[in-house]
């Protein structure tokens, strides 16, 4: 035994002469048979593509004209006469009337009913009698109060300079310091009872001084809660100047400017209404009835009857010319 592989014979077959008889592969066709059908078709597709040209754009085109026609000749006839119609008998009109009739007689009346009313009190009522009433404080604080004190002070210090300071001195430097000066080693205890008398003195004045102090301090305050109750009546009464103003002229006027108000302008406003519904709002019905009417259901028929197959016509054209994919 060895231990070489045995080799085997392949199985039997089909005889060689029927082995490619299925996968037989048929002769490609020529350059010269492809050139000629292609330059045959070339030809009719430009025909047919022009037909289809002049069948279809040329009736659209012309559509096309007819509605822009009609748009102008709608402008033309029927737009732009009824603008201008609108804007001088109702428009240029009824601006007038508003500017006539509510405009001018609302200024006129704010400005002579309320601002110069509002005016004149003010500056009577409010402002002339503050402006007094500052220049009469002024007057009385700095007559009967900043005067009187400087009256007081220089009498005081005249008073002081002349009537104490002088005979104090005089009666010091001739009178007291040379007994004093003479009983000081051996009349101490009357020394000690004139210095006590001295601050008896001394107290009685600061005491008058404090009286006085406190009698202009009592002054100084009356005088103030008197301008500050004259202030307050002041305040008072224009409070009720004001208030009778606001009942007896703003509020007529008030109820004046409401009734001519209903009475004018909502009247206006109302036949403005009745007119624009009754001119305007049936002409822009009839447009839209019209618009629905003619210019919708033709564009509608152009666009399912000639736009749409005009589009895959030219789409099926341009796939048959290979422009398109």
């Amino acid at each position: 035994m060895t231990d070489r592989p045995v080799a085997h014979s392949p199985l039997p077959g089909p005889p060689s002469a029927h082995r490619g008889a299925p996968t037989a592969v048929r002769p490609a066709p020529s350059a010269a048979d492809t050139a000629e059908p292609a330059a045959v078709a070339l030809p009719l597709v430009a025909a047919v593509a022009r037909g289809v040209a002049l069948v279809v754009v040329l009736p659209v085109r012309l559509l096309w004209e007819l509605i822009a026609a009609a748009g102008r000749l709608v402008y033309r006839s029927l737009l732009s006469p009824v603008g201008r119609f609108l804007h001088r008998w109702l428009l240029s009109p009824l601006s007038w009337a508003l500017h006539r009739v509510l405009w001018v007689p609302l200024v006129w009346c704010a400005r002579n009913l309320i601002w110069l009313p509002l005016r004149w009190v003010a500056l009577t009522l409010v402002w002339l009698p503050l402006v007094r009433l500052g220049r009469g404080l002024a007057w009385a604080a700095r007559t009967l109060i900043w005067q009187p004190l400087v009256w007081l002070a220089y009498g005081i210090a005249w008073v002081a300079g002349t009537l104490v300071r002088a005979p104090l001195v005089w009666l010091v430097e001739r009178l007291v310091l040379p007994p004093l000066r003479w009983l000081g080693a051996a009349l101490a205890p009357v020394g000690r009872l004139l210095w006590r008398g001295v601050g008896v003195l001394a107290g009685a004045v600061r005491a008058a001084l404090v009286g006085l102090v406190r009698g202009i301090w009592w002054v100084v305050v009356g005088f103030g809660r008197l301008v500050v109750a004259a202030v307050v009546g002041a305040w008072w009464a224009a409070g009720r100047v004001l208030r009778l103003l606001h009942r007896l002229l703003l509020r007529p006027l008030g109820r004046g400017l409401r009734w001519v108000w209903r009475h004018t302008v909502l009247p206006l406003v109302w036949g403005v209404r009745w007119v624009w519904s009754v001119t305007v709002v049936p002409v822009a019905r009839g447009l839209g009835v019209a618009w629905r009417a003619t210019v919708v259901p033709v564009a509608r028929w152009t666009r399912r009857a000639v736009l749409d197959p005009a589009r895959l016509a030219s789409r099926e054209v341009l796939s048959a010319l290979g422009l398109r994919r």
